[in-house]
């Protein structure tokens, strides 16, 4: 199980380094940037807050002997990223 977890913090962080790569293509102005819509912007930082938060969430329930629970909440942001994608 902690492997599982440990591989569901890689995808999650590697998924919070590729939407801050293109957050400044998206929003304008380059890295910098956030220029755009404030919904679309408020709609990021929460997706981006979200996959950091998520492998926290994770250990801390593997901490407190619910590691099913914790690798469900570290994988969310991975399979939301998949489904949005369309996978």
């Amino acid at each position: 199980m902690r492997a599982a977890l440990i591989l569901a913090t890689i995808l999650d962080l590697a998924l919070a380094v590729l939407l801050a790569m293109v957050s400044g293509l998206i929003f304008g102005g380059g890295p910098e940037g956030a220029n755009g819509d404030p919904a679309a912007v408020a709609l990021w930082i929460f997706g981006l807050a979200g996959c950091i938060a998520a492998p926290v969430a994770g250990f801390v329930l593997r901490a407190r002997e619910r590691a099913g629970w914790g690798l469900l909440a570290a994988a969310i942001p991975s399979l939301a990223g998949a489904l949005f994608i369309g996978i």
